[in-house]
């Protein structure tokens, strides 16, 4: 009778802490949230510097956001994409998993920003009375 192969997302023994079935659960989901944050971000900074309430502070996409938005949407979504299935990748190695988390903080802090905005702009219209 043969052996059964171990479950690739079986944990390994050299870090037998990380990756159970169900850690890779988990963490597929937050690399799923990361990538919509991302797009939440990428859509709300084209939003934002196209109605002239923001500008870019990144010097090497200011340009392209300005004149290319949909360009520079695609090219954010595809480099966080990228960097995700890496990460995703090399899943098993505790560091990837700490870089995971680490996306995750960053683009859900970006869209507390975002949202802060978003409230300050409608407060401030509220008070003055915008049409």
């Amino acid at each position: 009778m043969a052996a059964a192969s171990a479950p690739r997302d079986a944990p390994t023994d050299a870090h037998p802490w990380v990756g159970t079935p169900q850690h890779y659960h988990w963490l597929r989901g937050i690399v799923a949230c990361v990538l919509v944050l991302n797009g939440i971000d990428a859509v709300m900074t084209v939003v934002w510097i196209q109605s002239g309430l923001a500008v870019e502070a990144n010097p090497l996409v200011a340009e392209l956001v300005h004149t290319r938005p949909v360009a520079f949407a695609g090219g954010k979504l595809l480099l966080v994409s990228l960097g995700s299935w890496l990460l995703w990748r090399r899943r098993r190695e505790p560091l990837a998993v700490v870089g995971i988390f680490a996306a995750f903080l960053v683009y859900y802090w970006i869209l507390l920003v975002h949202l802060r905005a978003f409230r300050v702009v409608l407060v401030s219209d509220w008070l003055v009375g915008a049409p």
